[in-house]
């Protein structure tokens, strides 16, 4: 049926990124404002063809656009799969029922799992703006989630999504809760575990506020777009794989929650759970390690709530068949000498290729969390994961490994190299006291990371170590002078991210 004159408008592409929100712009003055009472802000549903979402509409009052015209961002034109020249229609969408649990949740009612359901279905259908969905994570931040709530709302994010199967049990997986530069274990303990015969399909994130994921460190060294048919048969060959999340279907929710907390720096034990075991379940996952980093710059910050967030982990695990061994890591300072992409991918290889002057906090981590993987799915014997692990890496079967799960996922790829690079040295001499990771993680940003591949930081020194003034920090790795110049004025006001103190 054709939509009545009144309600359609011409598609414009404005070039607007908007990131996951679609927006749409009209006229002020526009007939679809003045015939549907849509206001600033307003949620209405665009269809076209059989392709329809929900939008955020916003109001123009220049001439950049006629009142027969809608502007359209980015993420609204994609999905809508549009051309110029096509016609959208407005609607009003249809009462958000769901949001009326998330009122309930503020207000101290428990979340029961129906309403759980609903809530994560209307996220994933795009019907939840950034404000719904910030209403949604306040809400579970102010008032705890209880076990049942937890388990509820991870069943919901397993159910929105596809779920993986393999022919093959056990399915291994790792996690790290984040919060440390440089962490870049994965690559190694997927190349250890499945050299050793048991089979570890890893999808990893890419990074939304820090200088990057899994998934950029391995896109410097592999294709990692690989959909779940690809991902089939790079693991089907190879025994594992490391490939990007979202170019698969599970657990979406969690992306789009993710999004939102990292924006408001709110992460609730709670939601933290039902994030990290419902894309496990949902990958086909039988066993997963957790690598829990403790430090004051760290996500967690205390033993205790490390200790908290492993029980919960465990207990959540349990209830839906999963093993999740947790281990708490030292959280104190970044692992390895590279935070960014290139620069993290060198120490993997590094490690991988048994270097003399590879990092070796990165190796002993990374060992100590693959002997964790191989104990849990009976790939080692108790108490022997990391004699195994060892052997794996120093025999080369962990390298050779990598490189075929590499060209598994499309060929091994160029490290790039950053065009300018600049020191950080210290301005009196003494030993390194402690190193903030969270502003050391933000000069690697300023520097054009994790977009610019080959930009970030190379930290020259350890906590505890000796420095002379005027020796080198840390260096500065960026693709542009402007990018250089900006993470370098940042570190020049903050000198104390690296406190270097009086020597003993």
């Amino acid at each position: 049926m054709t939509a009545p004159r009144h309600n359609t408008l011409t598609a414009r592409r404005l070039g607007i990124d908007t990131h996951h929100e679609p927006v749409v712009f009209v006229r002020a003055d526009s007939t679809v404002c003045r015939s549907e009472g849509f206001s600033v802000r307003a949620r209405v549903e665009l269809r076209s063809g059989e392709r329809h979402l929900v939008a955020t509409m916003f109001h123009v009052t220049s001439d950049i656009l006629s009142d027969g015209e809608a502007g359209l961002s980015d993420s609204a034109w994609n999905r809508l799969a549009l051309r110029e020249g096509d016609v959208v229609s407005f609607h009003h969408p249809e009462t958000l029922q769901s949001f009326g649990a998330v009122r309930g949740k503020a207000y101290g009612k428990v979340l029961d799992p129906a309403s759980a359901h609903a809530i994560v279905q209307d996220i994933v259908r795009g019907h939840y703006s950034d404000v719904h969905i910030s209403s949604f994570v306040t809400a579970c931040t102010a008032r705890p989630l209880d076990f049942d709530e937890i388990v509820g709302l991870t069943q919901a994010m397993v159910d929105t999504g596809d779920r993986v199967t393999w022919p093959r049990a056990p399915v291994v997986d790792k996690h790290s809760v984040g919060g440390l530069p440089g962490n870049r274990t994965t690559p190694i303990i997927v190349a250890i575990v499945a050299a050793n015969g048991l089979c570890m399909p890893k999808t990893s994130s890419r990074a939304i506020t820090s200088p990057a994921g899994t998934a950029d460190t391995m896109e410097v060294l592999a294709p990692v777009d690989l959909d779940l048919a690809a991902m089939r048969r790079v693991v089907e060959r190879e025994g594992g794989c490391i490939a990007w999340g979202g170019a698969v279907r599970l657990s979406p929710a969690d992306d789009l929650l993710i999004r939102v907390e990292r924006a408001l720096d709110i992460d609730s034990e709670g939601q933290l759970v039902a994030s990290v075991l419902s894309k496990k379940i949902a990958a086909g996952a039988t066993c997963v390690v957790v690598d829990i980093p403790v430090g004051p710059t760290a996500k967690i910050r205390t033993a205790a709530t490390a200790g908290s967030l492993a029980a919960t982990l465990h207990a959540v695990a349990a209830a839906f068949g999963m093993e999740c061994p947790s281990v708490v890591s030292d959280g104190m300072q970044p692992v390895g000498r590279g935070i960014g992409p290139a620069l993290e991918a060198k120490d993997v290889l590094a490690v991988l290729a048994g270097a003399q002057d590879a990092p070796n906090d990165l190796r002993l981590r990374a060992l100590t969390l693959a002997a964790t993987v191989l104990e849990a799915g009976g790939g080692a014997p108790k108490g022997q994961g990391f004699a195994v692990a060892d052997e794996t890496l120093k025999s080369g079967r962990a390298l050779r490994k990598f490189e075929a799960i590499c060209e598994a996922q499309g060929g091994r790829r160029v490290i790039p190299e950053a065009s300018h690079v600049t020191e950080v040295r210290a301005l009196s001499s003494g030993k390194v006291q402690e190193i903030d990771n969270r502003r050391l993680a933000l000069v690697a940003k300023l520097a054009g990371a994790p977009d610019a591949k080959a930009a970030g930081v190379e930290l020259h020194v350890r906590m505890g170590e000796p420095v002379e003034a005027g020796d080198p920090l840390y260096s500065i790795h960026a693709q542009s002078a402007g990018e250089l110049a900006y993470a370098a004025e940042f570190a020049a006001r903050n000198m104390d991210i690296l406190d270097v103190g009086e020597p003993a």
